[in-house]
């Protein structure tokens, strides 16, 4: 008792189709067959024990404007594994990532470290491997390490490689994204996207193939959707989709997407604490997300949810002939 808990319970108990819903609070009491549950909000939830499906003792809620400890190198890394490219090639220590063109994320260089040879000669490397596969030359440049990546941009700027897309990494305690206390169990998870959710993300001038090697990859995803109301204009389609995926103690969170009318209804959030019940299911206790500088609405979104900056990033690409 007093304990912080998650619970997992069937939503209708002996249904044909059994869901599941998470609760996450404090247990206050387990009397005559009933756990009483208060939320992070106030609100308290009464769970009959013969619904229950699992529980465990989760850590206590850190501050919500205190992100997880992290290094900018180690964000970086768990980030590229988190959104893998379908081909990788190795230059000392960075990586050259293609994917067809499906985001710059997949398709661009990551220069952690050294590569051992003159600037000049890397970057002669790296655009030729890149024109060997149909593709612009991109090196993604972040803010983490003032010296060395301010160096790098420097001497990337002085070459000529213009800077574009500027975008934000962004991080969070993951317990807290799960405990809204918003009904989960409409919220649909499945470990493959099917053609209704790859409609409803709609972000790639790429082949199906690469999005879906991009999107499907990573230690552990997982693909929410929110199925449309039928009769709504546009309802055979998902109502909110979202992507997670897990990742030691870190939850990477991406691809979260509503229909245009059912906006600011708090589909988005409901998206998010689905993922995120499953992501602390599985062990994680970190959230963090990739957003592009000037997403205005985005960015309220991720600041009521506790969301901060960890760092800046952005792409040079190549001068053109």
């Amino acid at each position: 008792m007093g304990k912080r808990v998650s619970v997992r319970r069937l939503t209708a108990p002996g249904a044909g189709t059994e869901r599941f819903t998470d609760t996450v609070g404090h247990l206050d009491s387990w009397d005559g067959g009933v756990l009483r549950i208060t939320r992070r909000t106030g609100e308290t939830v009464l769970i009959d024990e013969t619904a229950l499906v699992a529980g465990k003792v989760v850590p206590a809620a850190p501050a919500r404007r205190r992100g997880p400890a992290t290094s900018a190198r180690e964000l970086q890394e768990v980030a590229a594994r988190g959104w893998p490219a379908g081909e990788t090639g190795r230059l000392g220590d960075w990586t050259l990532r293609a994917s067809g063109g499906f985001t710059a994320r997949a398709n661009s260089v990551l220069p952690l470290g050294a590569t051992g040879l003159p600037l000049s000669a890397a970057l002669d490397r790296i655009r030729a491997w890149y024109h060997e596969r149909g593709l612009p030359a991109l090196v993604q440049v972040a803010t983490g390490d003032p010296d060395q990546d301010a160096r790098l941009d420097a001497a990337l700027a002085e070459r000529g490689w213009t800077d574009e897309r500027h975008a934000l990494i962004r991080t969070a305690a993951l317990a807290p994204l799960a405990d809204t206390g918003a009904d989960t169990s409409g919220v649909l998870l499945s470990r493959e996207p099917d053609e209704a959710w790859l409609r409803a993300y709609g972000r790639t001038s790429a082949s199906v193939a690469d999005a879906v090697g991009v999107l499907t990859g990573g230690p552990s995803v997982w693909f929410a959707t929110v199925p449309g109301e039928p009769g709504r204009p546009g309802g055979a389609g998902p109502a909110a989709i979202g992507r997670c995926v897990v990742d030691g103690r870190w939850a990477g969170f991406a691809a979260l997407a509503v229909s245009p009318d059912l906006r600011r209804r708090g589909l988005a959030t409901l998206v998010m604490a689905r993922l995120a019940e499953r992501a602390l299911d599985e062990g994680a206790s970190a959230a963090y997300l990739q957003v592009e500088e000037g997403n205005g609405g985005a960015a309220s979104l991720y600041d009521g949810l506790g969301f901060t900056t960890h760092h800046a990033y952005h792409y040079r690409r190549e001068p053109q002939p």
